[in-house]
């Protein structure tokens, strides 16, 4: 089958386009300018895209056209699909059906986390010989592709709440009917899609009405929220992890990579690994009991776990060069953003941060004051003034004080930045976009400076 892909470059759609492919089918997409990582996966794929939705750019001998939920009417491409009559669905929809039957699917769902749980979910499984499929908003360093079929009978889903398709509101998630849901944490976001945060919770109950009876939840124990989805109604068995009394794994926090495990309240192991802060934790937290709830022993999981490699863009060290160390991050929530700086914290060095507000809830400002109290801990602030953005970031973030910089130009940011930065400082690039090229032009920067020293 010939399958065309419309938004082909976004996270979930280039993963969908690397499944159609290795299922057998033909595809080609088209989309606006990409930039990594998306666009070396479809390139290493084999799967043409072309730039630009024009209507004479469309193929139009195609069997099959998954319009991505970034699209909507007046798209040149849309119309075209539209008023030829042609044979379209939504990725979700693409993923579901052509996919995702007859797989035990794990899909993991939250405000937080949701890419490297899902990594560390597929990761566990790989490990441990069982060959999972996977479906990943991002790129999981143990395996370097966002997506696959896999051969064994699970496949792990990043499951997300934002809505499907302009012909279909609703969320994305409810398409997948998991037989393990992952609920990691909730709280308001999307706000271009959702009014607050009782709209979201909806949806989120209509995902734990999608879980069959003899399925699993897995639920962080500590979420008051998660606890009212819950509450809404619920045919699953539900297993809690982190904190509360019902917690069967949970752990404390040693050092920014390293946690103590504890099982039903008592020590088991200590473990090392490549991750940071306590947010990290949790994910591992939710993982480990996935899989364990799988038949996976806990020895094993744990064994599994310190081999995790990380996922790019969460906190990627870029270069550490002359003393200083560039990581590009992918936050774009005050509690992401928060979390990420607080398990950055090492004593004598300086964290400095560059962000980019680009999600629609960054750029319409709904975090407000929450985004100020989300940069506390950094030394430094440099934001991206888009001319897009609803709100005045030097008006909103003014209790940042002298920490704060705010810039029109990509450029400037980045000397004033260079003229700044010294030995024993952390530079952290946020965005959840390709913030004009930034992170790779610092870096050579940063290189370039050092090897002249």
């Amino acid at each position: 089958m010939k399958v065309h892909i419309l938004g082909i470059g976004g996270t979930f759609m280039a993963g969908a386009a690397v499944l159609a492919s290795e299922s057998g089918h033909e595809v080609s997409g088209c989309d606006g300018p990409l930039y990594p990582p998306m666009s070396t996966v479809l390139q290493e794929a084999d799967i043409p895209v072309t730039t630009g939705y024009a209507a004479e750019d469309l193929p139009r001998e195609c069997d099959l056209y998954v319009i991505g939920n970034a699209l909507s009417r007046g798209n040149p491409a849309v119309e075209t699909v539209l008023e030829h009559d042609l044979d379209y669905v939504s990725g979700p929809q693409f993923v579901a059906e052509r996919i995702l039957r007859h797989r035990h699917v794990i899909a993991v769902a939250g405000t937080h986390g949701k890419t490297t749980t899902t990594s560390l979910v597929a990761w566990l499984l790989e490990a441990t010989g069982h060959e999972p499929g996977f479906l990943v908003g991002g790129v999981p360093d143990n395996f370097n592709i966002s997506a696959r079929l896999g051969r064994g009978k699970y496949f792990v889903i990043e499951a997300d709440e934002y809505d499907t398709a302009f012909f279909d509101k609703r969320a994305k998630f409810v398409h997948y009917r998991p037989r393990t849901l992952v609920l990691n944490n909730l709280e308001f976001d999307h706000a271009d899609i959702y009014p607050d945060l009782s709209a979201i919770e909806r949806q989120f109950h209509h995902l734990v009405r999608t879980v069959p009876g003899n399925g699993r939840i897995v639920a962080n124990g500590g979420d008051k929220v998660l606890e009212r989805v819950l509450d809404m109604g619920c045919w699953t068995p539900v297993e809690r992890f982190g904190s509360g009394p019902a917690a069967r794994l949970s752990g404390q926090l040693i050092a920014p990579s390293r946690f103590e495990l504890w099982v039903e309240g008592k020590p088991f192991t200590t473990i090392n690994w490549s991750m940071r802060g306590g947010h990290n934790m949790e994910n591992a937290l939710a993982a480990l009991s996935v899989v364990t709830g799988l038949g996976v022993s806990l020895e094993d999981a744990v064994a599994a776990l310190q081999t995790f490699r990380g996922v790019r863009r969460r906190l990627t060290l870029r270069t550490d060069t002359g003393g200083i160390r560039l990581y590009d991050d992918f936050a774009h929530h005050p509690t992401a953003i928060a979390r990420t700086l607080q398990g950055l914290g090492e004593a004598g060095r300086r964290r400095i941060v560059l962000f980019e507000p680009r999600s629609n809830s960054m750029r319409e400002g709904v975090h407000g004051k929450h985004l100020a109290e989300a940069f506390a801990s950094a030394d430094r602030v440099f934001i991206y003034k888009r001319g897009d953005l609803a709100w005045d970031p030097e008006t909103e973030m003014e209790v940042l004080g002298k920490r704060l910089s705010v810039s029109a130009d990509v450029d400037a940011l980045m000397q004033q930045v260079l003229s700044e930065a010294r030995t024993g400082d952390d530079l952290i690039i946020m965005s959840n976009g390709s913030f004009e090229g930034l992170p790779l032009r610092l870096e050579a920067a940063l290189n370039e400076r050092a090897a002249e020293a």
